[in-house]
């Protein structure tokens, strides 16, 4: 499976998040870091929802730039 992860570039770090995985972050001192975290992140939430016996969301969202 392959989620949307959005990243967010702050001042001293950059967050990631997942919009079809709620709860689903990471932060990084770089984008690098924060994609190799936030991987780690979306196989540890899939774990954790196998090991509850929830369903595994399917990806839904996309993602566009559009100009303005």
């Amino acid at each position: 499976m392959s989620y949307v992860v959005v990243f967010e570039r702050g001042e001293a770090s950059v967050g990631a998040y997942v919009p079809d995985l709620p709860g689903c972050v990471a932060i990084g001192k770089t984008k690098e870091e924060a994609t190799e975290l936030i991987r780690s992140a979306i196989a540890m939430h899939l774990e954790a929802l196998k090991e509850e016996g929830l369903t595994i969301p399917e990806p839904v969202s996309t993602v566009e730039s559009i100009e303005v």
